[in-house]
């Protein structure tokens, strides 16, 4: 039973599938640069009416079977196929990038569809591996950070976000009134000097040389600059220039999504530190088809209260902030701040009353 419900996360693979369709359909129609811009059509307009049409799904599963759940390996290994995929994707796109004779409004396009659909596939199902405790689930994490090159991820969000969510010491929690036009450039610059700190500040404490094999952040990074050399001698410069640059959009993309996850919540400051985090510090979304082809990251509220439940159990709470559509939709809706703070800010406001009341 667990394994037929499993399969509706399979629908994760409809994202690098619309890559594919949009090059088949770009060499077919002989308009290349029109079908370069079909997979944010898909993820922006197409997903977004389907999931309203479908709605939420509220049910959790129940605590007596969260452990058979947990440890069904379907959703494991759901996940670790993820790194083949995003790599045979990102190569195929870049053939395609180089051989369609784009034009500039095709390969903006192109880079667009596949900055949005590495950070969706890439960085999503990385952000799920890094939390587990098994070797190679981590690594593999950390190997699809590789390829859009923001591996500092891995540390960071961990040692970092995980930490200091809700508060002013974290870079990816965006305080109330502020813009993504603000909150971005500092996220990406913040939250990767961030990672390079916290690793050199983890060595130290264990007596370890910064500059070593123990060092993750080097190890990450000489994978990264390897394999752009990789692309470099495969493609040349343009080739290095994509995945560069869809490395960097598909960053930007977390970064979105993670000001869509905490714009304007506060965790308390106490005699001690900060309230712990509980499910009252992540906005939550539980509508249905974006969560299965996101492995459940819209259920953030109780992922940040026990990051280590695997997407499979991660519970809907009423009381939790709701926000009013899927990532998809909040998504756009955050790149238009004047929309964005109409919609959002009575949110803000009503959470903050009710935890006062």
């Amino acid at each position: 039973m667990q394994r037929l419900k499993a399969l509706r996360y399979a629908l994760v693979f409809l994202l690098p599938l619309q890559l594919l369709l949009a090059m088949q359909w770009g060499i077919r129609s002989g308009m290349p640069d029109l079908l370069a811009w079909w997979p944010l059509l898909f993820f922006f307009v197409f997903l977004p009416v389907i999931d309203f049409g479908i709605g939420r799904d509220t049910a959790n599963v129940q605590p007596a079977q969260e452990r058979e759940v947990s440890t069904e390996p379907i959703f494991r290994w759901l996940c670790l196929v993820i790194l083949p995929v995003q790599i045979a994707t990102l190569y195929l796109s870049m053939q395609w990038f180089m051989a369609a004779d784009l034009g500039p409004v095709g390969e903006i396009g192109w880079l667009l569809s596949q900055g949005i659909i590495s950070g969706a596939l890439a960085i999503n199902t990385a952000h799920e591996l890094i939390h587990k405790n098994d070797r190679l689930e981590q690594w593999a994490g950390a190997l699809l950070l590789v390829t859009v090159g923001y591996h500092g991820f891995k540390i960071e969000h961990l040692r970092g976000h995980h930490v200091h969510v809700s508060t002013p010491e974290d870079p990816s929690s965006a305080p109330y009134g502020m813009t993504i036009w603000q909150f971005l450039p500092q996220a990406l610059r913040r939250n990767s000097i961030n990672a390079w700190a916290l690793e050199a500040d983890r060595l130290r404490k264990a007596g370890l040389a910064v500059i070593s094999r123990h060092n993750e952040m080097l190890v990450m990074t000489l994978i990264w600059l390897a394999l752009s050399l990789m692309v470099f001698t495969i493609a040349d410069l343009k080739g290095l220039a994509f995945f560069w640059v869809q490395g960097l959009l598909a960053a930007a993309t977390l970064e979105v999504i993670n000001y869509v996850e905490h714009y304007g919540l506060e965790r308390r400051k106490t005699d001690v530190g900060y309230e712990r985090t509980t499910h009252l510090h992540s906005w939550n979304s539980s509508y249905t088809l974006s969560n299965a082809m996101l492995f459940n990251l819209q259920r953030h509220s109780d992922h940040h209260a026990y990051p280590k439940r695997r997407y499979g159990i991660l519970r809907h709470f009423d009381e939790s902030p709701q926000l009013p559509a899927g990532y998809p939709t909040m998504f756009l809706l955050a790149l238009f701040p004047p929309l964005w703070r109409r919609v959002m800010d009575p949110r803000v406001e009503a959470h903050r009353a009710a935890l006062a009341s």
